[in-house]
């Protein structure tokens, strides 16, 4: 307290006090935001140049597609329901441990669609070999205005000819991976942290399926749309064990294909953020389509 003053000075002296608080609170609020902007932009720089690094000259790569370049990634994780959120949610399987355990795993270089396969696309694969139409389209042509939505509801053998058909082939699981999650093994192809506005999650406000390559701000170190989100993706596995894992399904086997990546959200009005990791595995029957399952292919450099 001020004290041994006139009340009149003591008055003006707790204004000036209280104004000096006031502008320094302003001055620390736009230091932190000077701060966080420059945080991202370091972030955006740093990201820029380790592509570069990395060897990514995107002008070698065949048309719509992206090179990753050859090296180490983080594939899987050591990651463990310790709250039993698994349970929670009512999944289908425990969570993280399929994933089990983390590994550093050499990659030849190879080339990935930076797009899932969309309709236009796979109207011209079912044009040119008489394929079966997938079964939401009409007279044999995809719905309305949605030629560069990702193609769906074809199975497992339709996306593996469909690559084979364009020279390409289905992705495994670890090019899939490497290509999300960049050499590091970040959690998300934007970074470590859920973001479900960066992808077409059920927190995107979307609320349905969209056109590839519609959230710019979510795609990977490489280059790569769309690897969290929008439509599941087909890769060229069965659903097995990974090398030194202890976790036991009777799923496994050469009877579930794998799928990665997460879909719109089917109109769940939030996320899971689980489902939208660059770890997380999702099996079922290659014979089944989906109405958020697509693919995407890869090419041998």
């Amino acid at each position: 307290p001020l004290t041994g003053v006139s009340s009149r000075w003591r008055q003006r002296t707790t204004v000036s006090v209280l104004g000096a608080q006031r502008m320094d609170r302003r001055r620390f609020k736009f230091r932190s935001s000077l701060v966080s902007a420059l945080i991202s932009a370091l972030s955006l720089i740093s990201a820029f140049f380790m592509v570069s690094a990395l060897g990514c000259d995107k002008g070698s790569a065949p048309e719509g597609m992206v090179l990753i370049p050859a090296g180490e990634f983080t594939m899987g994780s050591n990651k463990t329901d310790t709250e039993g959120k698994g349970n929670e949610f009512g999944s289908v399987k425990p969570w993280y441990l399929d994933e089990h355990p983390e590994r550093r795993i050499r990659l030849k270089a190879n080339y990935v669609d930076k797009f899932e396969v969309t309709n236009v696309e796979y109207k011209k694969f079912v044009d040119a070999t008489n394929s079966r139409p997938p079964e939401h389209w009409r007279d044999g042509n995809p719905p309305d205005g949605k030629g560069t939505f990702p193609v769906t509801y074809a199975n497992w053998y339709e996306a593996d000819r469909y690559c084979r058909w364009a020279g390409k082939r289905l992705p495994t699981e670890s090019e899939w991976e490497k290509a999300a999650r960049g050499p590091n093994g970040m959690e998300y192809p934007w970074g470590d942290q859920f973001d479900g506005k960066k992808a077409n999650t059920g927190d995107s406000g979307f609320g349905d399926i969209a056109p590839v390559g519609s959230f710019p701000d979510g795609m990977s170190v490489y280059g790569v749309y769309d690897m969290s989100g929008n439509a599941w993706e087909w890769v060229d596995d069965w659903y097995k064990p990974y090398p030194g894992s202890d976790y036991k399904s009777d799923k496994f086997g050469e009877k579930n294909k794998v799928l990665r990546g997460g879909s719109w959200g089917g109109g769940v009005h939030y996320s899971i953020p689980l489902f939208y990791r660059g770890a997380y595995r999702f099996y079922t029957t290659p014979e089944r389509g989906f109405p958020d399952a697509g693919f995407r292919c890869v090419k041998d450099k």
